[in-house]
C-alpha cells in the first residue's frame, strides 16, 4: 500500500526574520525539519535536544549544508537542553527560552520515543506518555504567553505543531488501556502509568491519542492568534523502531525501506503543519497536508469526556511544577 506523495513546500514560503524551535532536532526528521527551515529562512533555529553534544555536532551538520550555506548563511542556531523524560527539565528549558529568546513563531514538538518495553520516566510517568504528550505540554504552556506576544507583534498568528501518528485514529490500540471507559472518580493517568495496561504498541497509540485530545483543548486558548495543530508524517525510512525487539525491528526496517518516504519528504509534513497550515487546521490532525477528520471517538460522548478529563488532569500536573499554570485548566 502506498502513499501519497508530499508535494514540495509551497514557492513563496518565508521564514525571513523568524524564530523557530524544533525539539528532537539533532536527528531524522527533526533535523531535515530543521534543515529546511533554514532553508526558508529561519532567522534564529533553536535545537532542543536530550544530548547537548549531538545537538551540537547536528548544528555543524546544519551549517555544512550546501543549501543553508546559499539560501541563509546569516541564521543564528542555538541549542537548548531538553529532556523530556522530565518536567523539571522541561521547566529549566522553558525558563532558559523565556530569559534568551524576545520572539517565538514556530514550537515545533518533534520529539518523541516508541517501544514495545514498559518504562517509566524520570518524573514518574509511564515513558510514552511522558515523553510524547506531557512534557510537550508543559513546555507549549510555559511559551504560550511568548507566542501570542509574537502573533501580536507580527500581525499574523504563530504555530504550535505536535508529531503525531496515525496510530491514534486506529481503535484497536486505544482499548488496551481504557475500555471500558473508567468511570469519573477514577483518574485517567494513574490507569495510563499501570504496567498491567501497557501492551505492545498500545501505549505509544495511547499517547497520540493523548496528544490529539490535548491539541483540541489547546487549539481553545487563543484561537486567531496561535494555530495549534498536529501531524502524522506517514511511514517514513528513520531510525524511530532502534528501540524495538530484533524481529520486528528487523520488519519495520524493511517495509520503512520498500514502503516509506524519504526523510526529506516525510519531514516537509513538519513543515506544512508549522508553516503553511493556516487557522483551518487549529485543533485539528494534519495527515498527508490535508486536515484530516483524526479520531472520531474524541467526537462521542465518552471521547469529550476524556479530552475534559485527561486536559484537567495534566494541566494540574504540570501546575504540580509550575502552579502559574494552574490557569490553563
Amino acid at each position: 500500500m502506498g502513499q501519497p506523495r508530499i508535494p514540495p513546500t509551497p514557492a513563496g514560503t518565508s521564514l525571513a526574520g523568524k524564530t523557530v524551535i524544533v525539539t528532537g532536532g539533532n536527528a531524522g526528521l527533526g533535523l531535515e525539519a530543521a534543515r529546511q527551515y533554514l532553508i526558508l529562512g529561519a532567522a534564529r533555529l533553536i535545537l532542543a535536544c536530550r544530548s547537548v553534544a549531538r545537538a551540537k555536532e547536528a548544528v555543524t551538520t546544519l551549517r555544512a549544508d550546501p543549501e543553508v550555506a546559499k539560501h541563509n548563511p546569516g541564521a543564528v542556531t542555538d541549542v537548548f537542553e531538553l529532556d523530556l523524560d522530565d518536567y523539571q527539565s522541561g521547566l529549566r528549558f522553558a525558563q532558559k527560552v523565556k530569559n534568551e529568546v524576545p520572539e517565538l513563531d514556530i514550537l515545533m514538538n518533534n520529539g518523541g520515543i516508541a517501544t514495545i518495553k514498559y518504562e517509566t520516566s524520570k518524573t514518574g510517568h509511564e515513558r510514552h506518555m511522558q515523553v510524547n504528550c506531557y512534557t510537550h505540554i508543559l513546555v507549549t504552556l510555559e511559551l504560550f504567553p511568548l507566542l501570542r506576544a509574537t502573533a501580536a507583534k507580527r500581525g499574523s498568528p504563530t504555530h504550535v505543531s505536535f508529531t503525531g501518528s496515525g496510530m491514534h485514529v486506529n481503535k484497536v490500540a486505544f482499548p488496551t488501556s481504557l475500555t471500558p471507559f473508567p468511570a469519573a472518580d477514577k483518574a485517567l493517568m494513574p490507569i495510563l502509568d499501570d504496567r498491567a495496561t501497557s501492551t505492545n504498541m498500545g501505549r505509544y497509540a495511547d499517547s497520540k491519542l493523548a496528544v490529539a485530545a490535548c491539541v483540541s483543548k489547546l487549539g481553545q486558548i487563543a484561537p486567531g492568534e496561535v494555530i495549534v495543530n498536529h501531524l502524522c508524517p506517514g511511514l517514513v525510512q528513520t531510525g524511530l523502531d532502534k528501540n524495538l525487539p530484533f524481529l520486528l525491528k528487523t520488519t519495520m526496517v524493511l517495509m520503512r525501506k520498500t514502503m516509506g518516504r524519504t526523510v526529506e519528504e516525510g519531514a516537509r509534513t513538519l513543515v506544512y503543519a508549522s508553516a503553511v497550515a493556516g487557522p483551518e487546521s487549529n485543533g485539528k490532525f494534519i495527515q498527508h497536508n490535508a486536515v484530516a477528520e483524526g479520531n472520531t471517538w474524541l467526537n462521542e460522548s465518552d471521547g469529550k469526556k476524556f479530552t475534559e478529563r485527561l486536559w484537567k488532569e495534566t494541566v494540574q500536573d504540570v501546575a504540580a511544577v509550575d502552579p502559574a499554570l494552574a490557569s490553563f485548566a
